[in-house]
């Protein structure tokens, strides 16, 4: 990470963050006292804040309209030690090549399709999305899509999903399908390219009843903020 993106924890320490092994859970709400929870305060989130954040095993989401910053316990991952399990029929739609999969071809887009769930899509606001971009023109967030075979680049993407890459760690925060499967084809290809490139971790916030069929589990938060420490020390390109 360059110099220059480095976050200062000496301008936040009344949020009573202090060290990168621990979270202080009373330390949120003095997050949200130092950030307003409003769309200007979000539409400005800086990008070492929310790389601090993310180090720190927080990440950012809006609930009726205000600004609010989560570390869960336990925390939901996605394996990269071979245990992701992909069912027959999706291995037969991979197999067939049904879909073409490409990497940070269209963030935005990702973004926007994503925010277009009705059931988990609504806190992706516009200001969340001028927040991610901005980690996207650093290097630091990233899409993987599916497009229908032959079709590359033509209209809309069918899948994907998006995330930030730290060191050795990706975050993903959310997933979208337009097709049957063309979600569940994009996040193959990341898991693929993030155990191809020595990741150690995948984070998906929250496990779900379908991250679960695909081999999610649940971490407790102390055992999550130990292996977040290693995984953002590890030397790793995502792109």
């Amino acid at each position: 990470m360059d110099d220059a993106f480095i976050f200062n924890t000496k301008q936040y320490e009344t949020t009573a963050f202090r060290t990168k092994h621990e979270l202080p859970i009373s330390g949120l709400k003095r997050i949200l006292r130092v950030m307003e929870p409003d769309s200007e305060i979000l539409a400005g989130l800086l990008p070492e804040k929310l790389l601090w954040a993310y180090t720190h095993g927080v990440f950012p989401m809006v609930n009726d309209g205000e600004l609010l910053w989560f570390s869960p316990d336990p925390r939901g991952l996605l394996p990269l030690d071979g245990r992701f399990h992909v069912s027959r029929s999706l291995r037969r739609t991979i197999q067939r090549g049904r879909f073409e999969c490409t990497v940070d071809s269209c963030l935005g887009a990702v973004m926007d399709l994503c925010g277009r769930r009705g059931d988990e899509g609504t806190w992706i606001t516009s200001e969340m999305k001028t927040a991610y971009g901005r980690l996207g023109e650093l290097g630091f967030a990233h899409s993987v899509e599916a497009w229908p075979a032959g079709r590359v680049g033509q209209g809309a993407p069918a899948g994907g999903v998006y995330g930030v890459s730290i060191g050795g760690a990706f975050f993903a925060e959310s997933m979208f399908h337009t097709r049957t499967d063309a979600g569940k084809v994009a996040l193959v290809c990341l898991i693929d390219r993030l155990i191809e490139r020595g990741f150690v971790m995948c984070d998906v916030q929250w496990t779900t009843d379908n991250l679960r069929r695909l081999g999610a589990f649940d971490m407790p938060r102390d055992q999550y903020l130990g292996m977040l420490v290693r995984a953002i020390s590890a030397d790793c390109r995502f792109a």
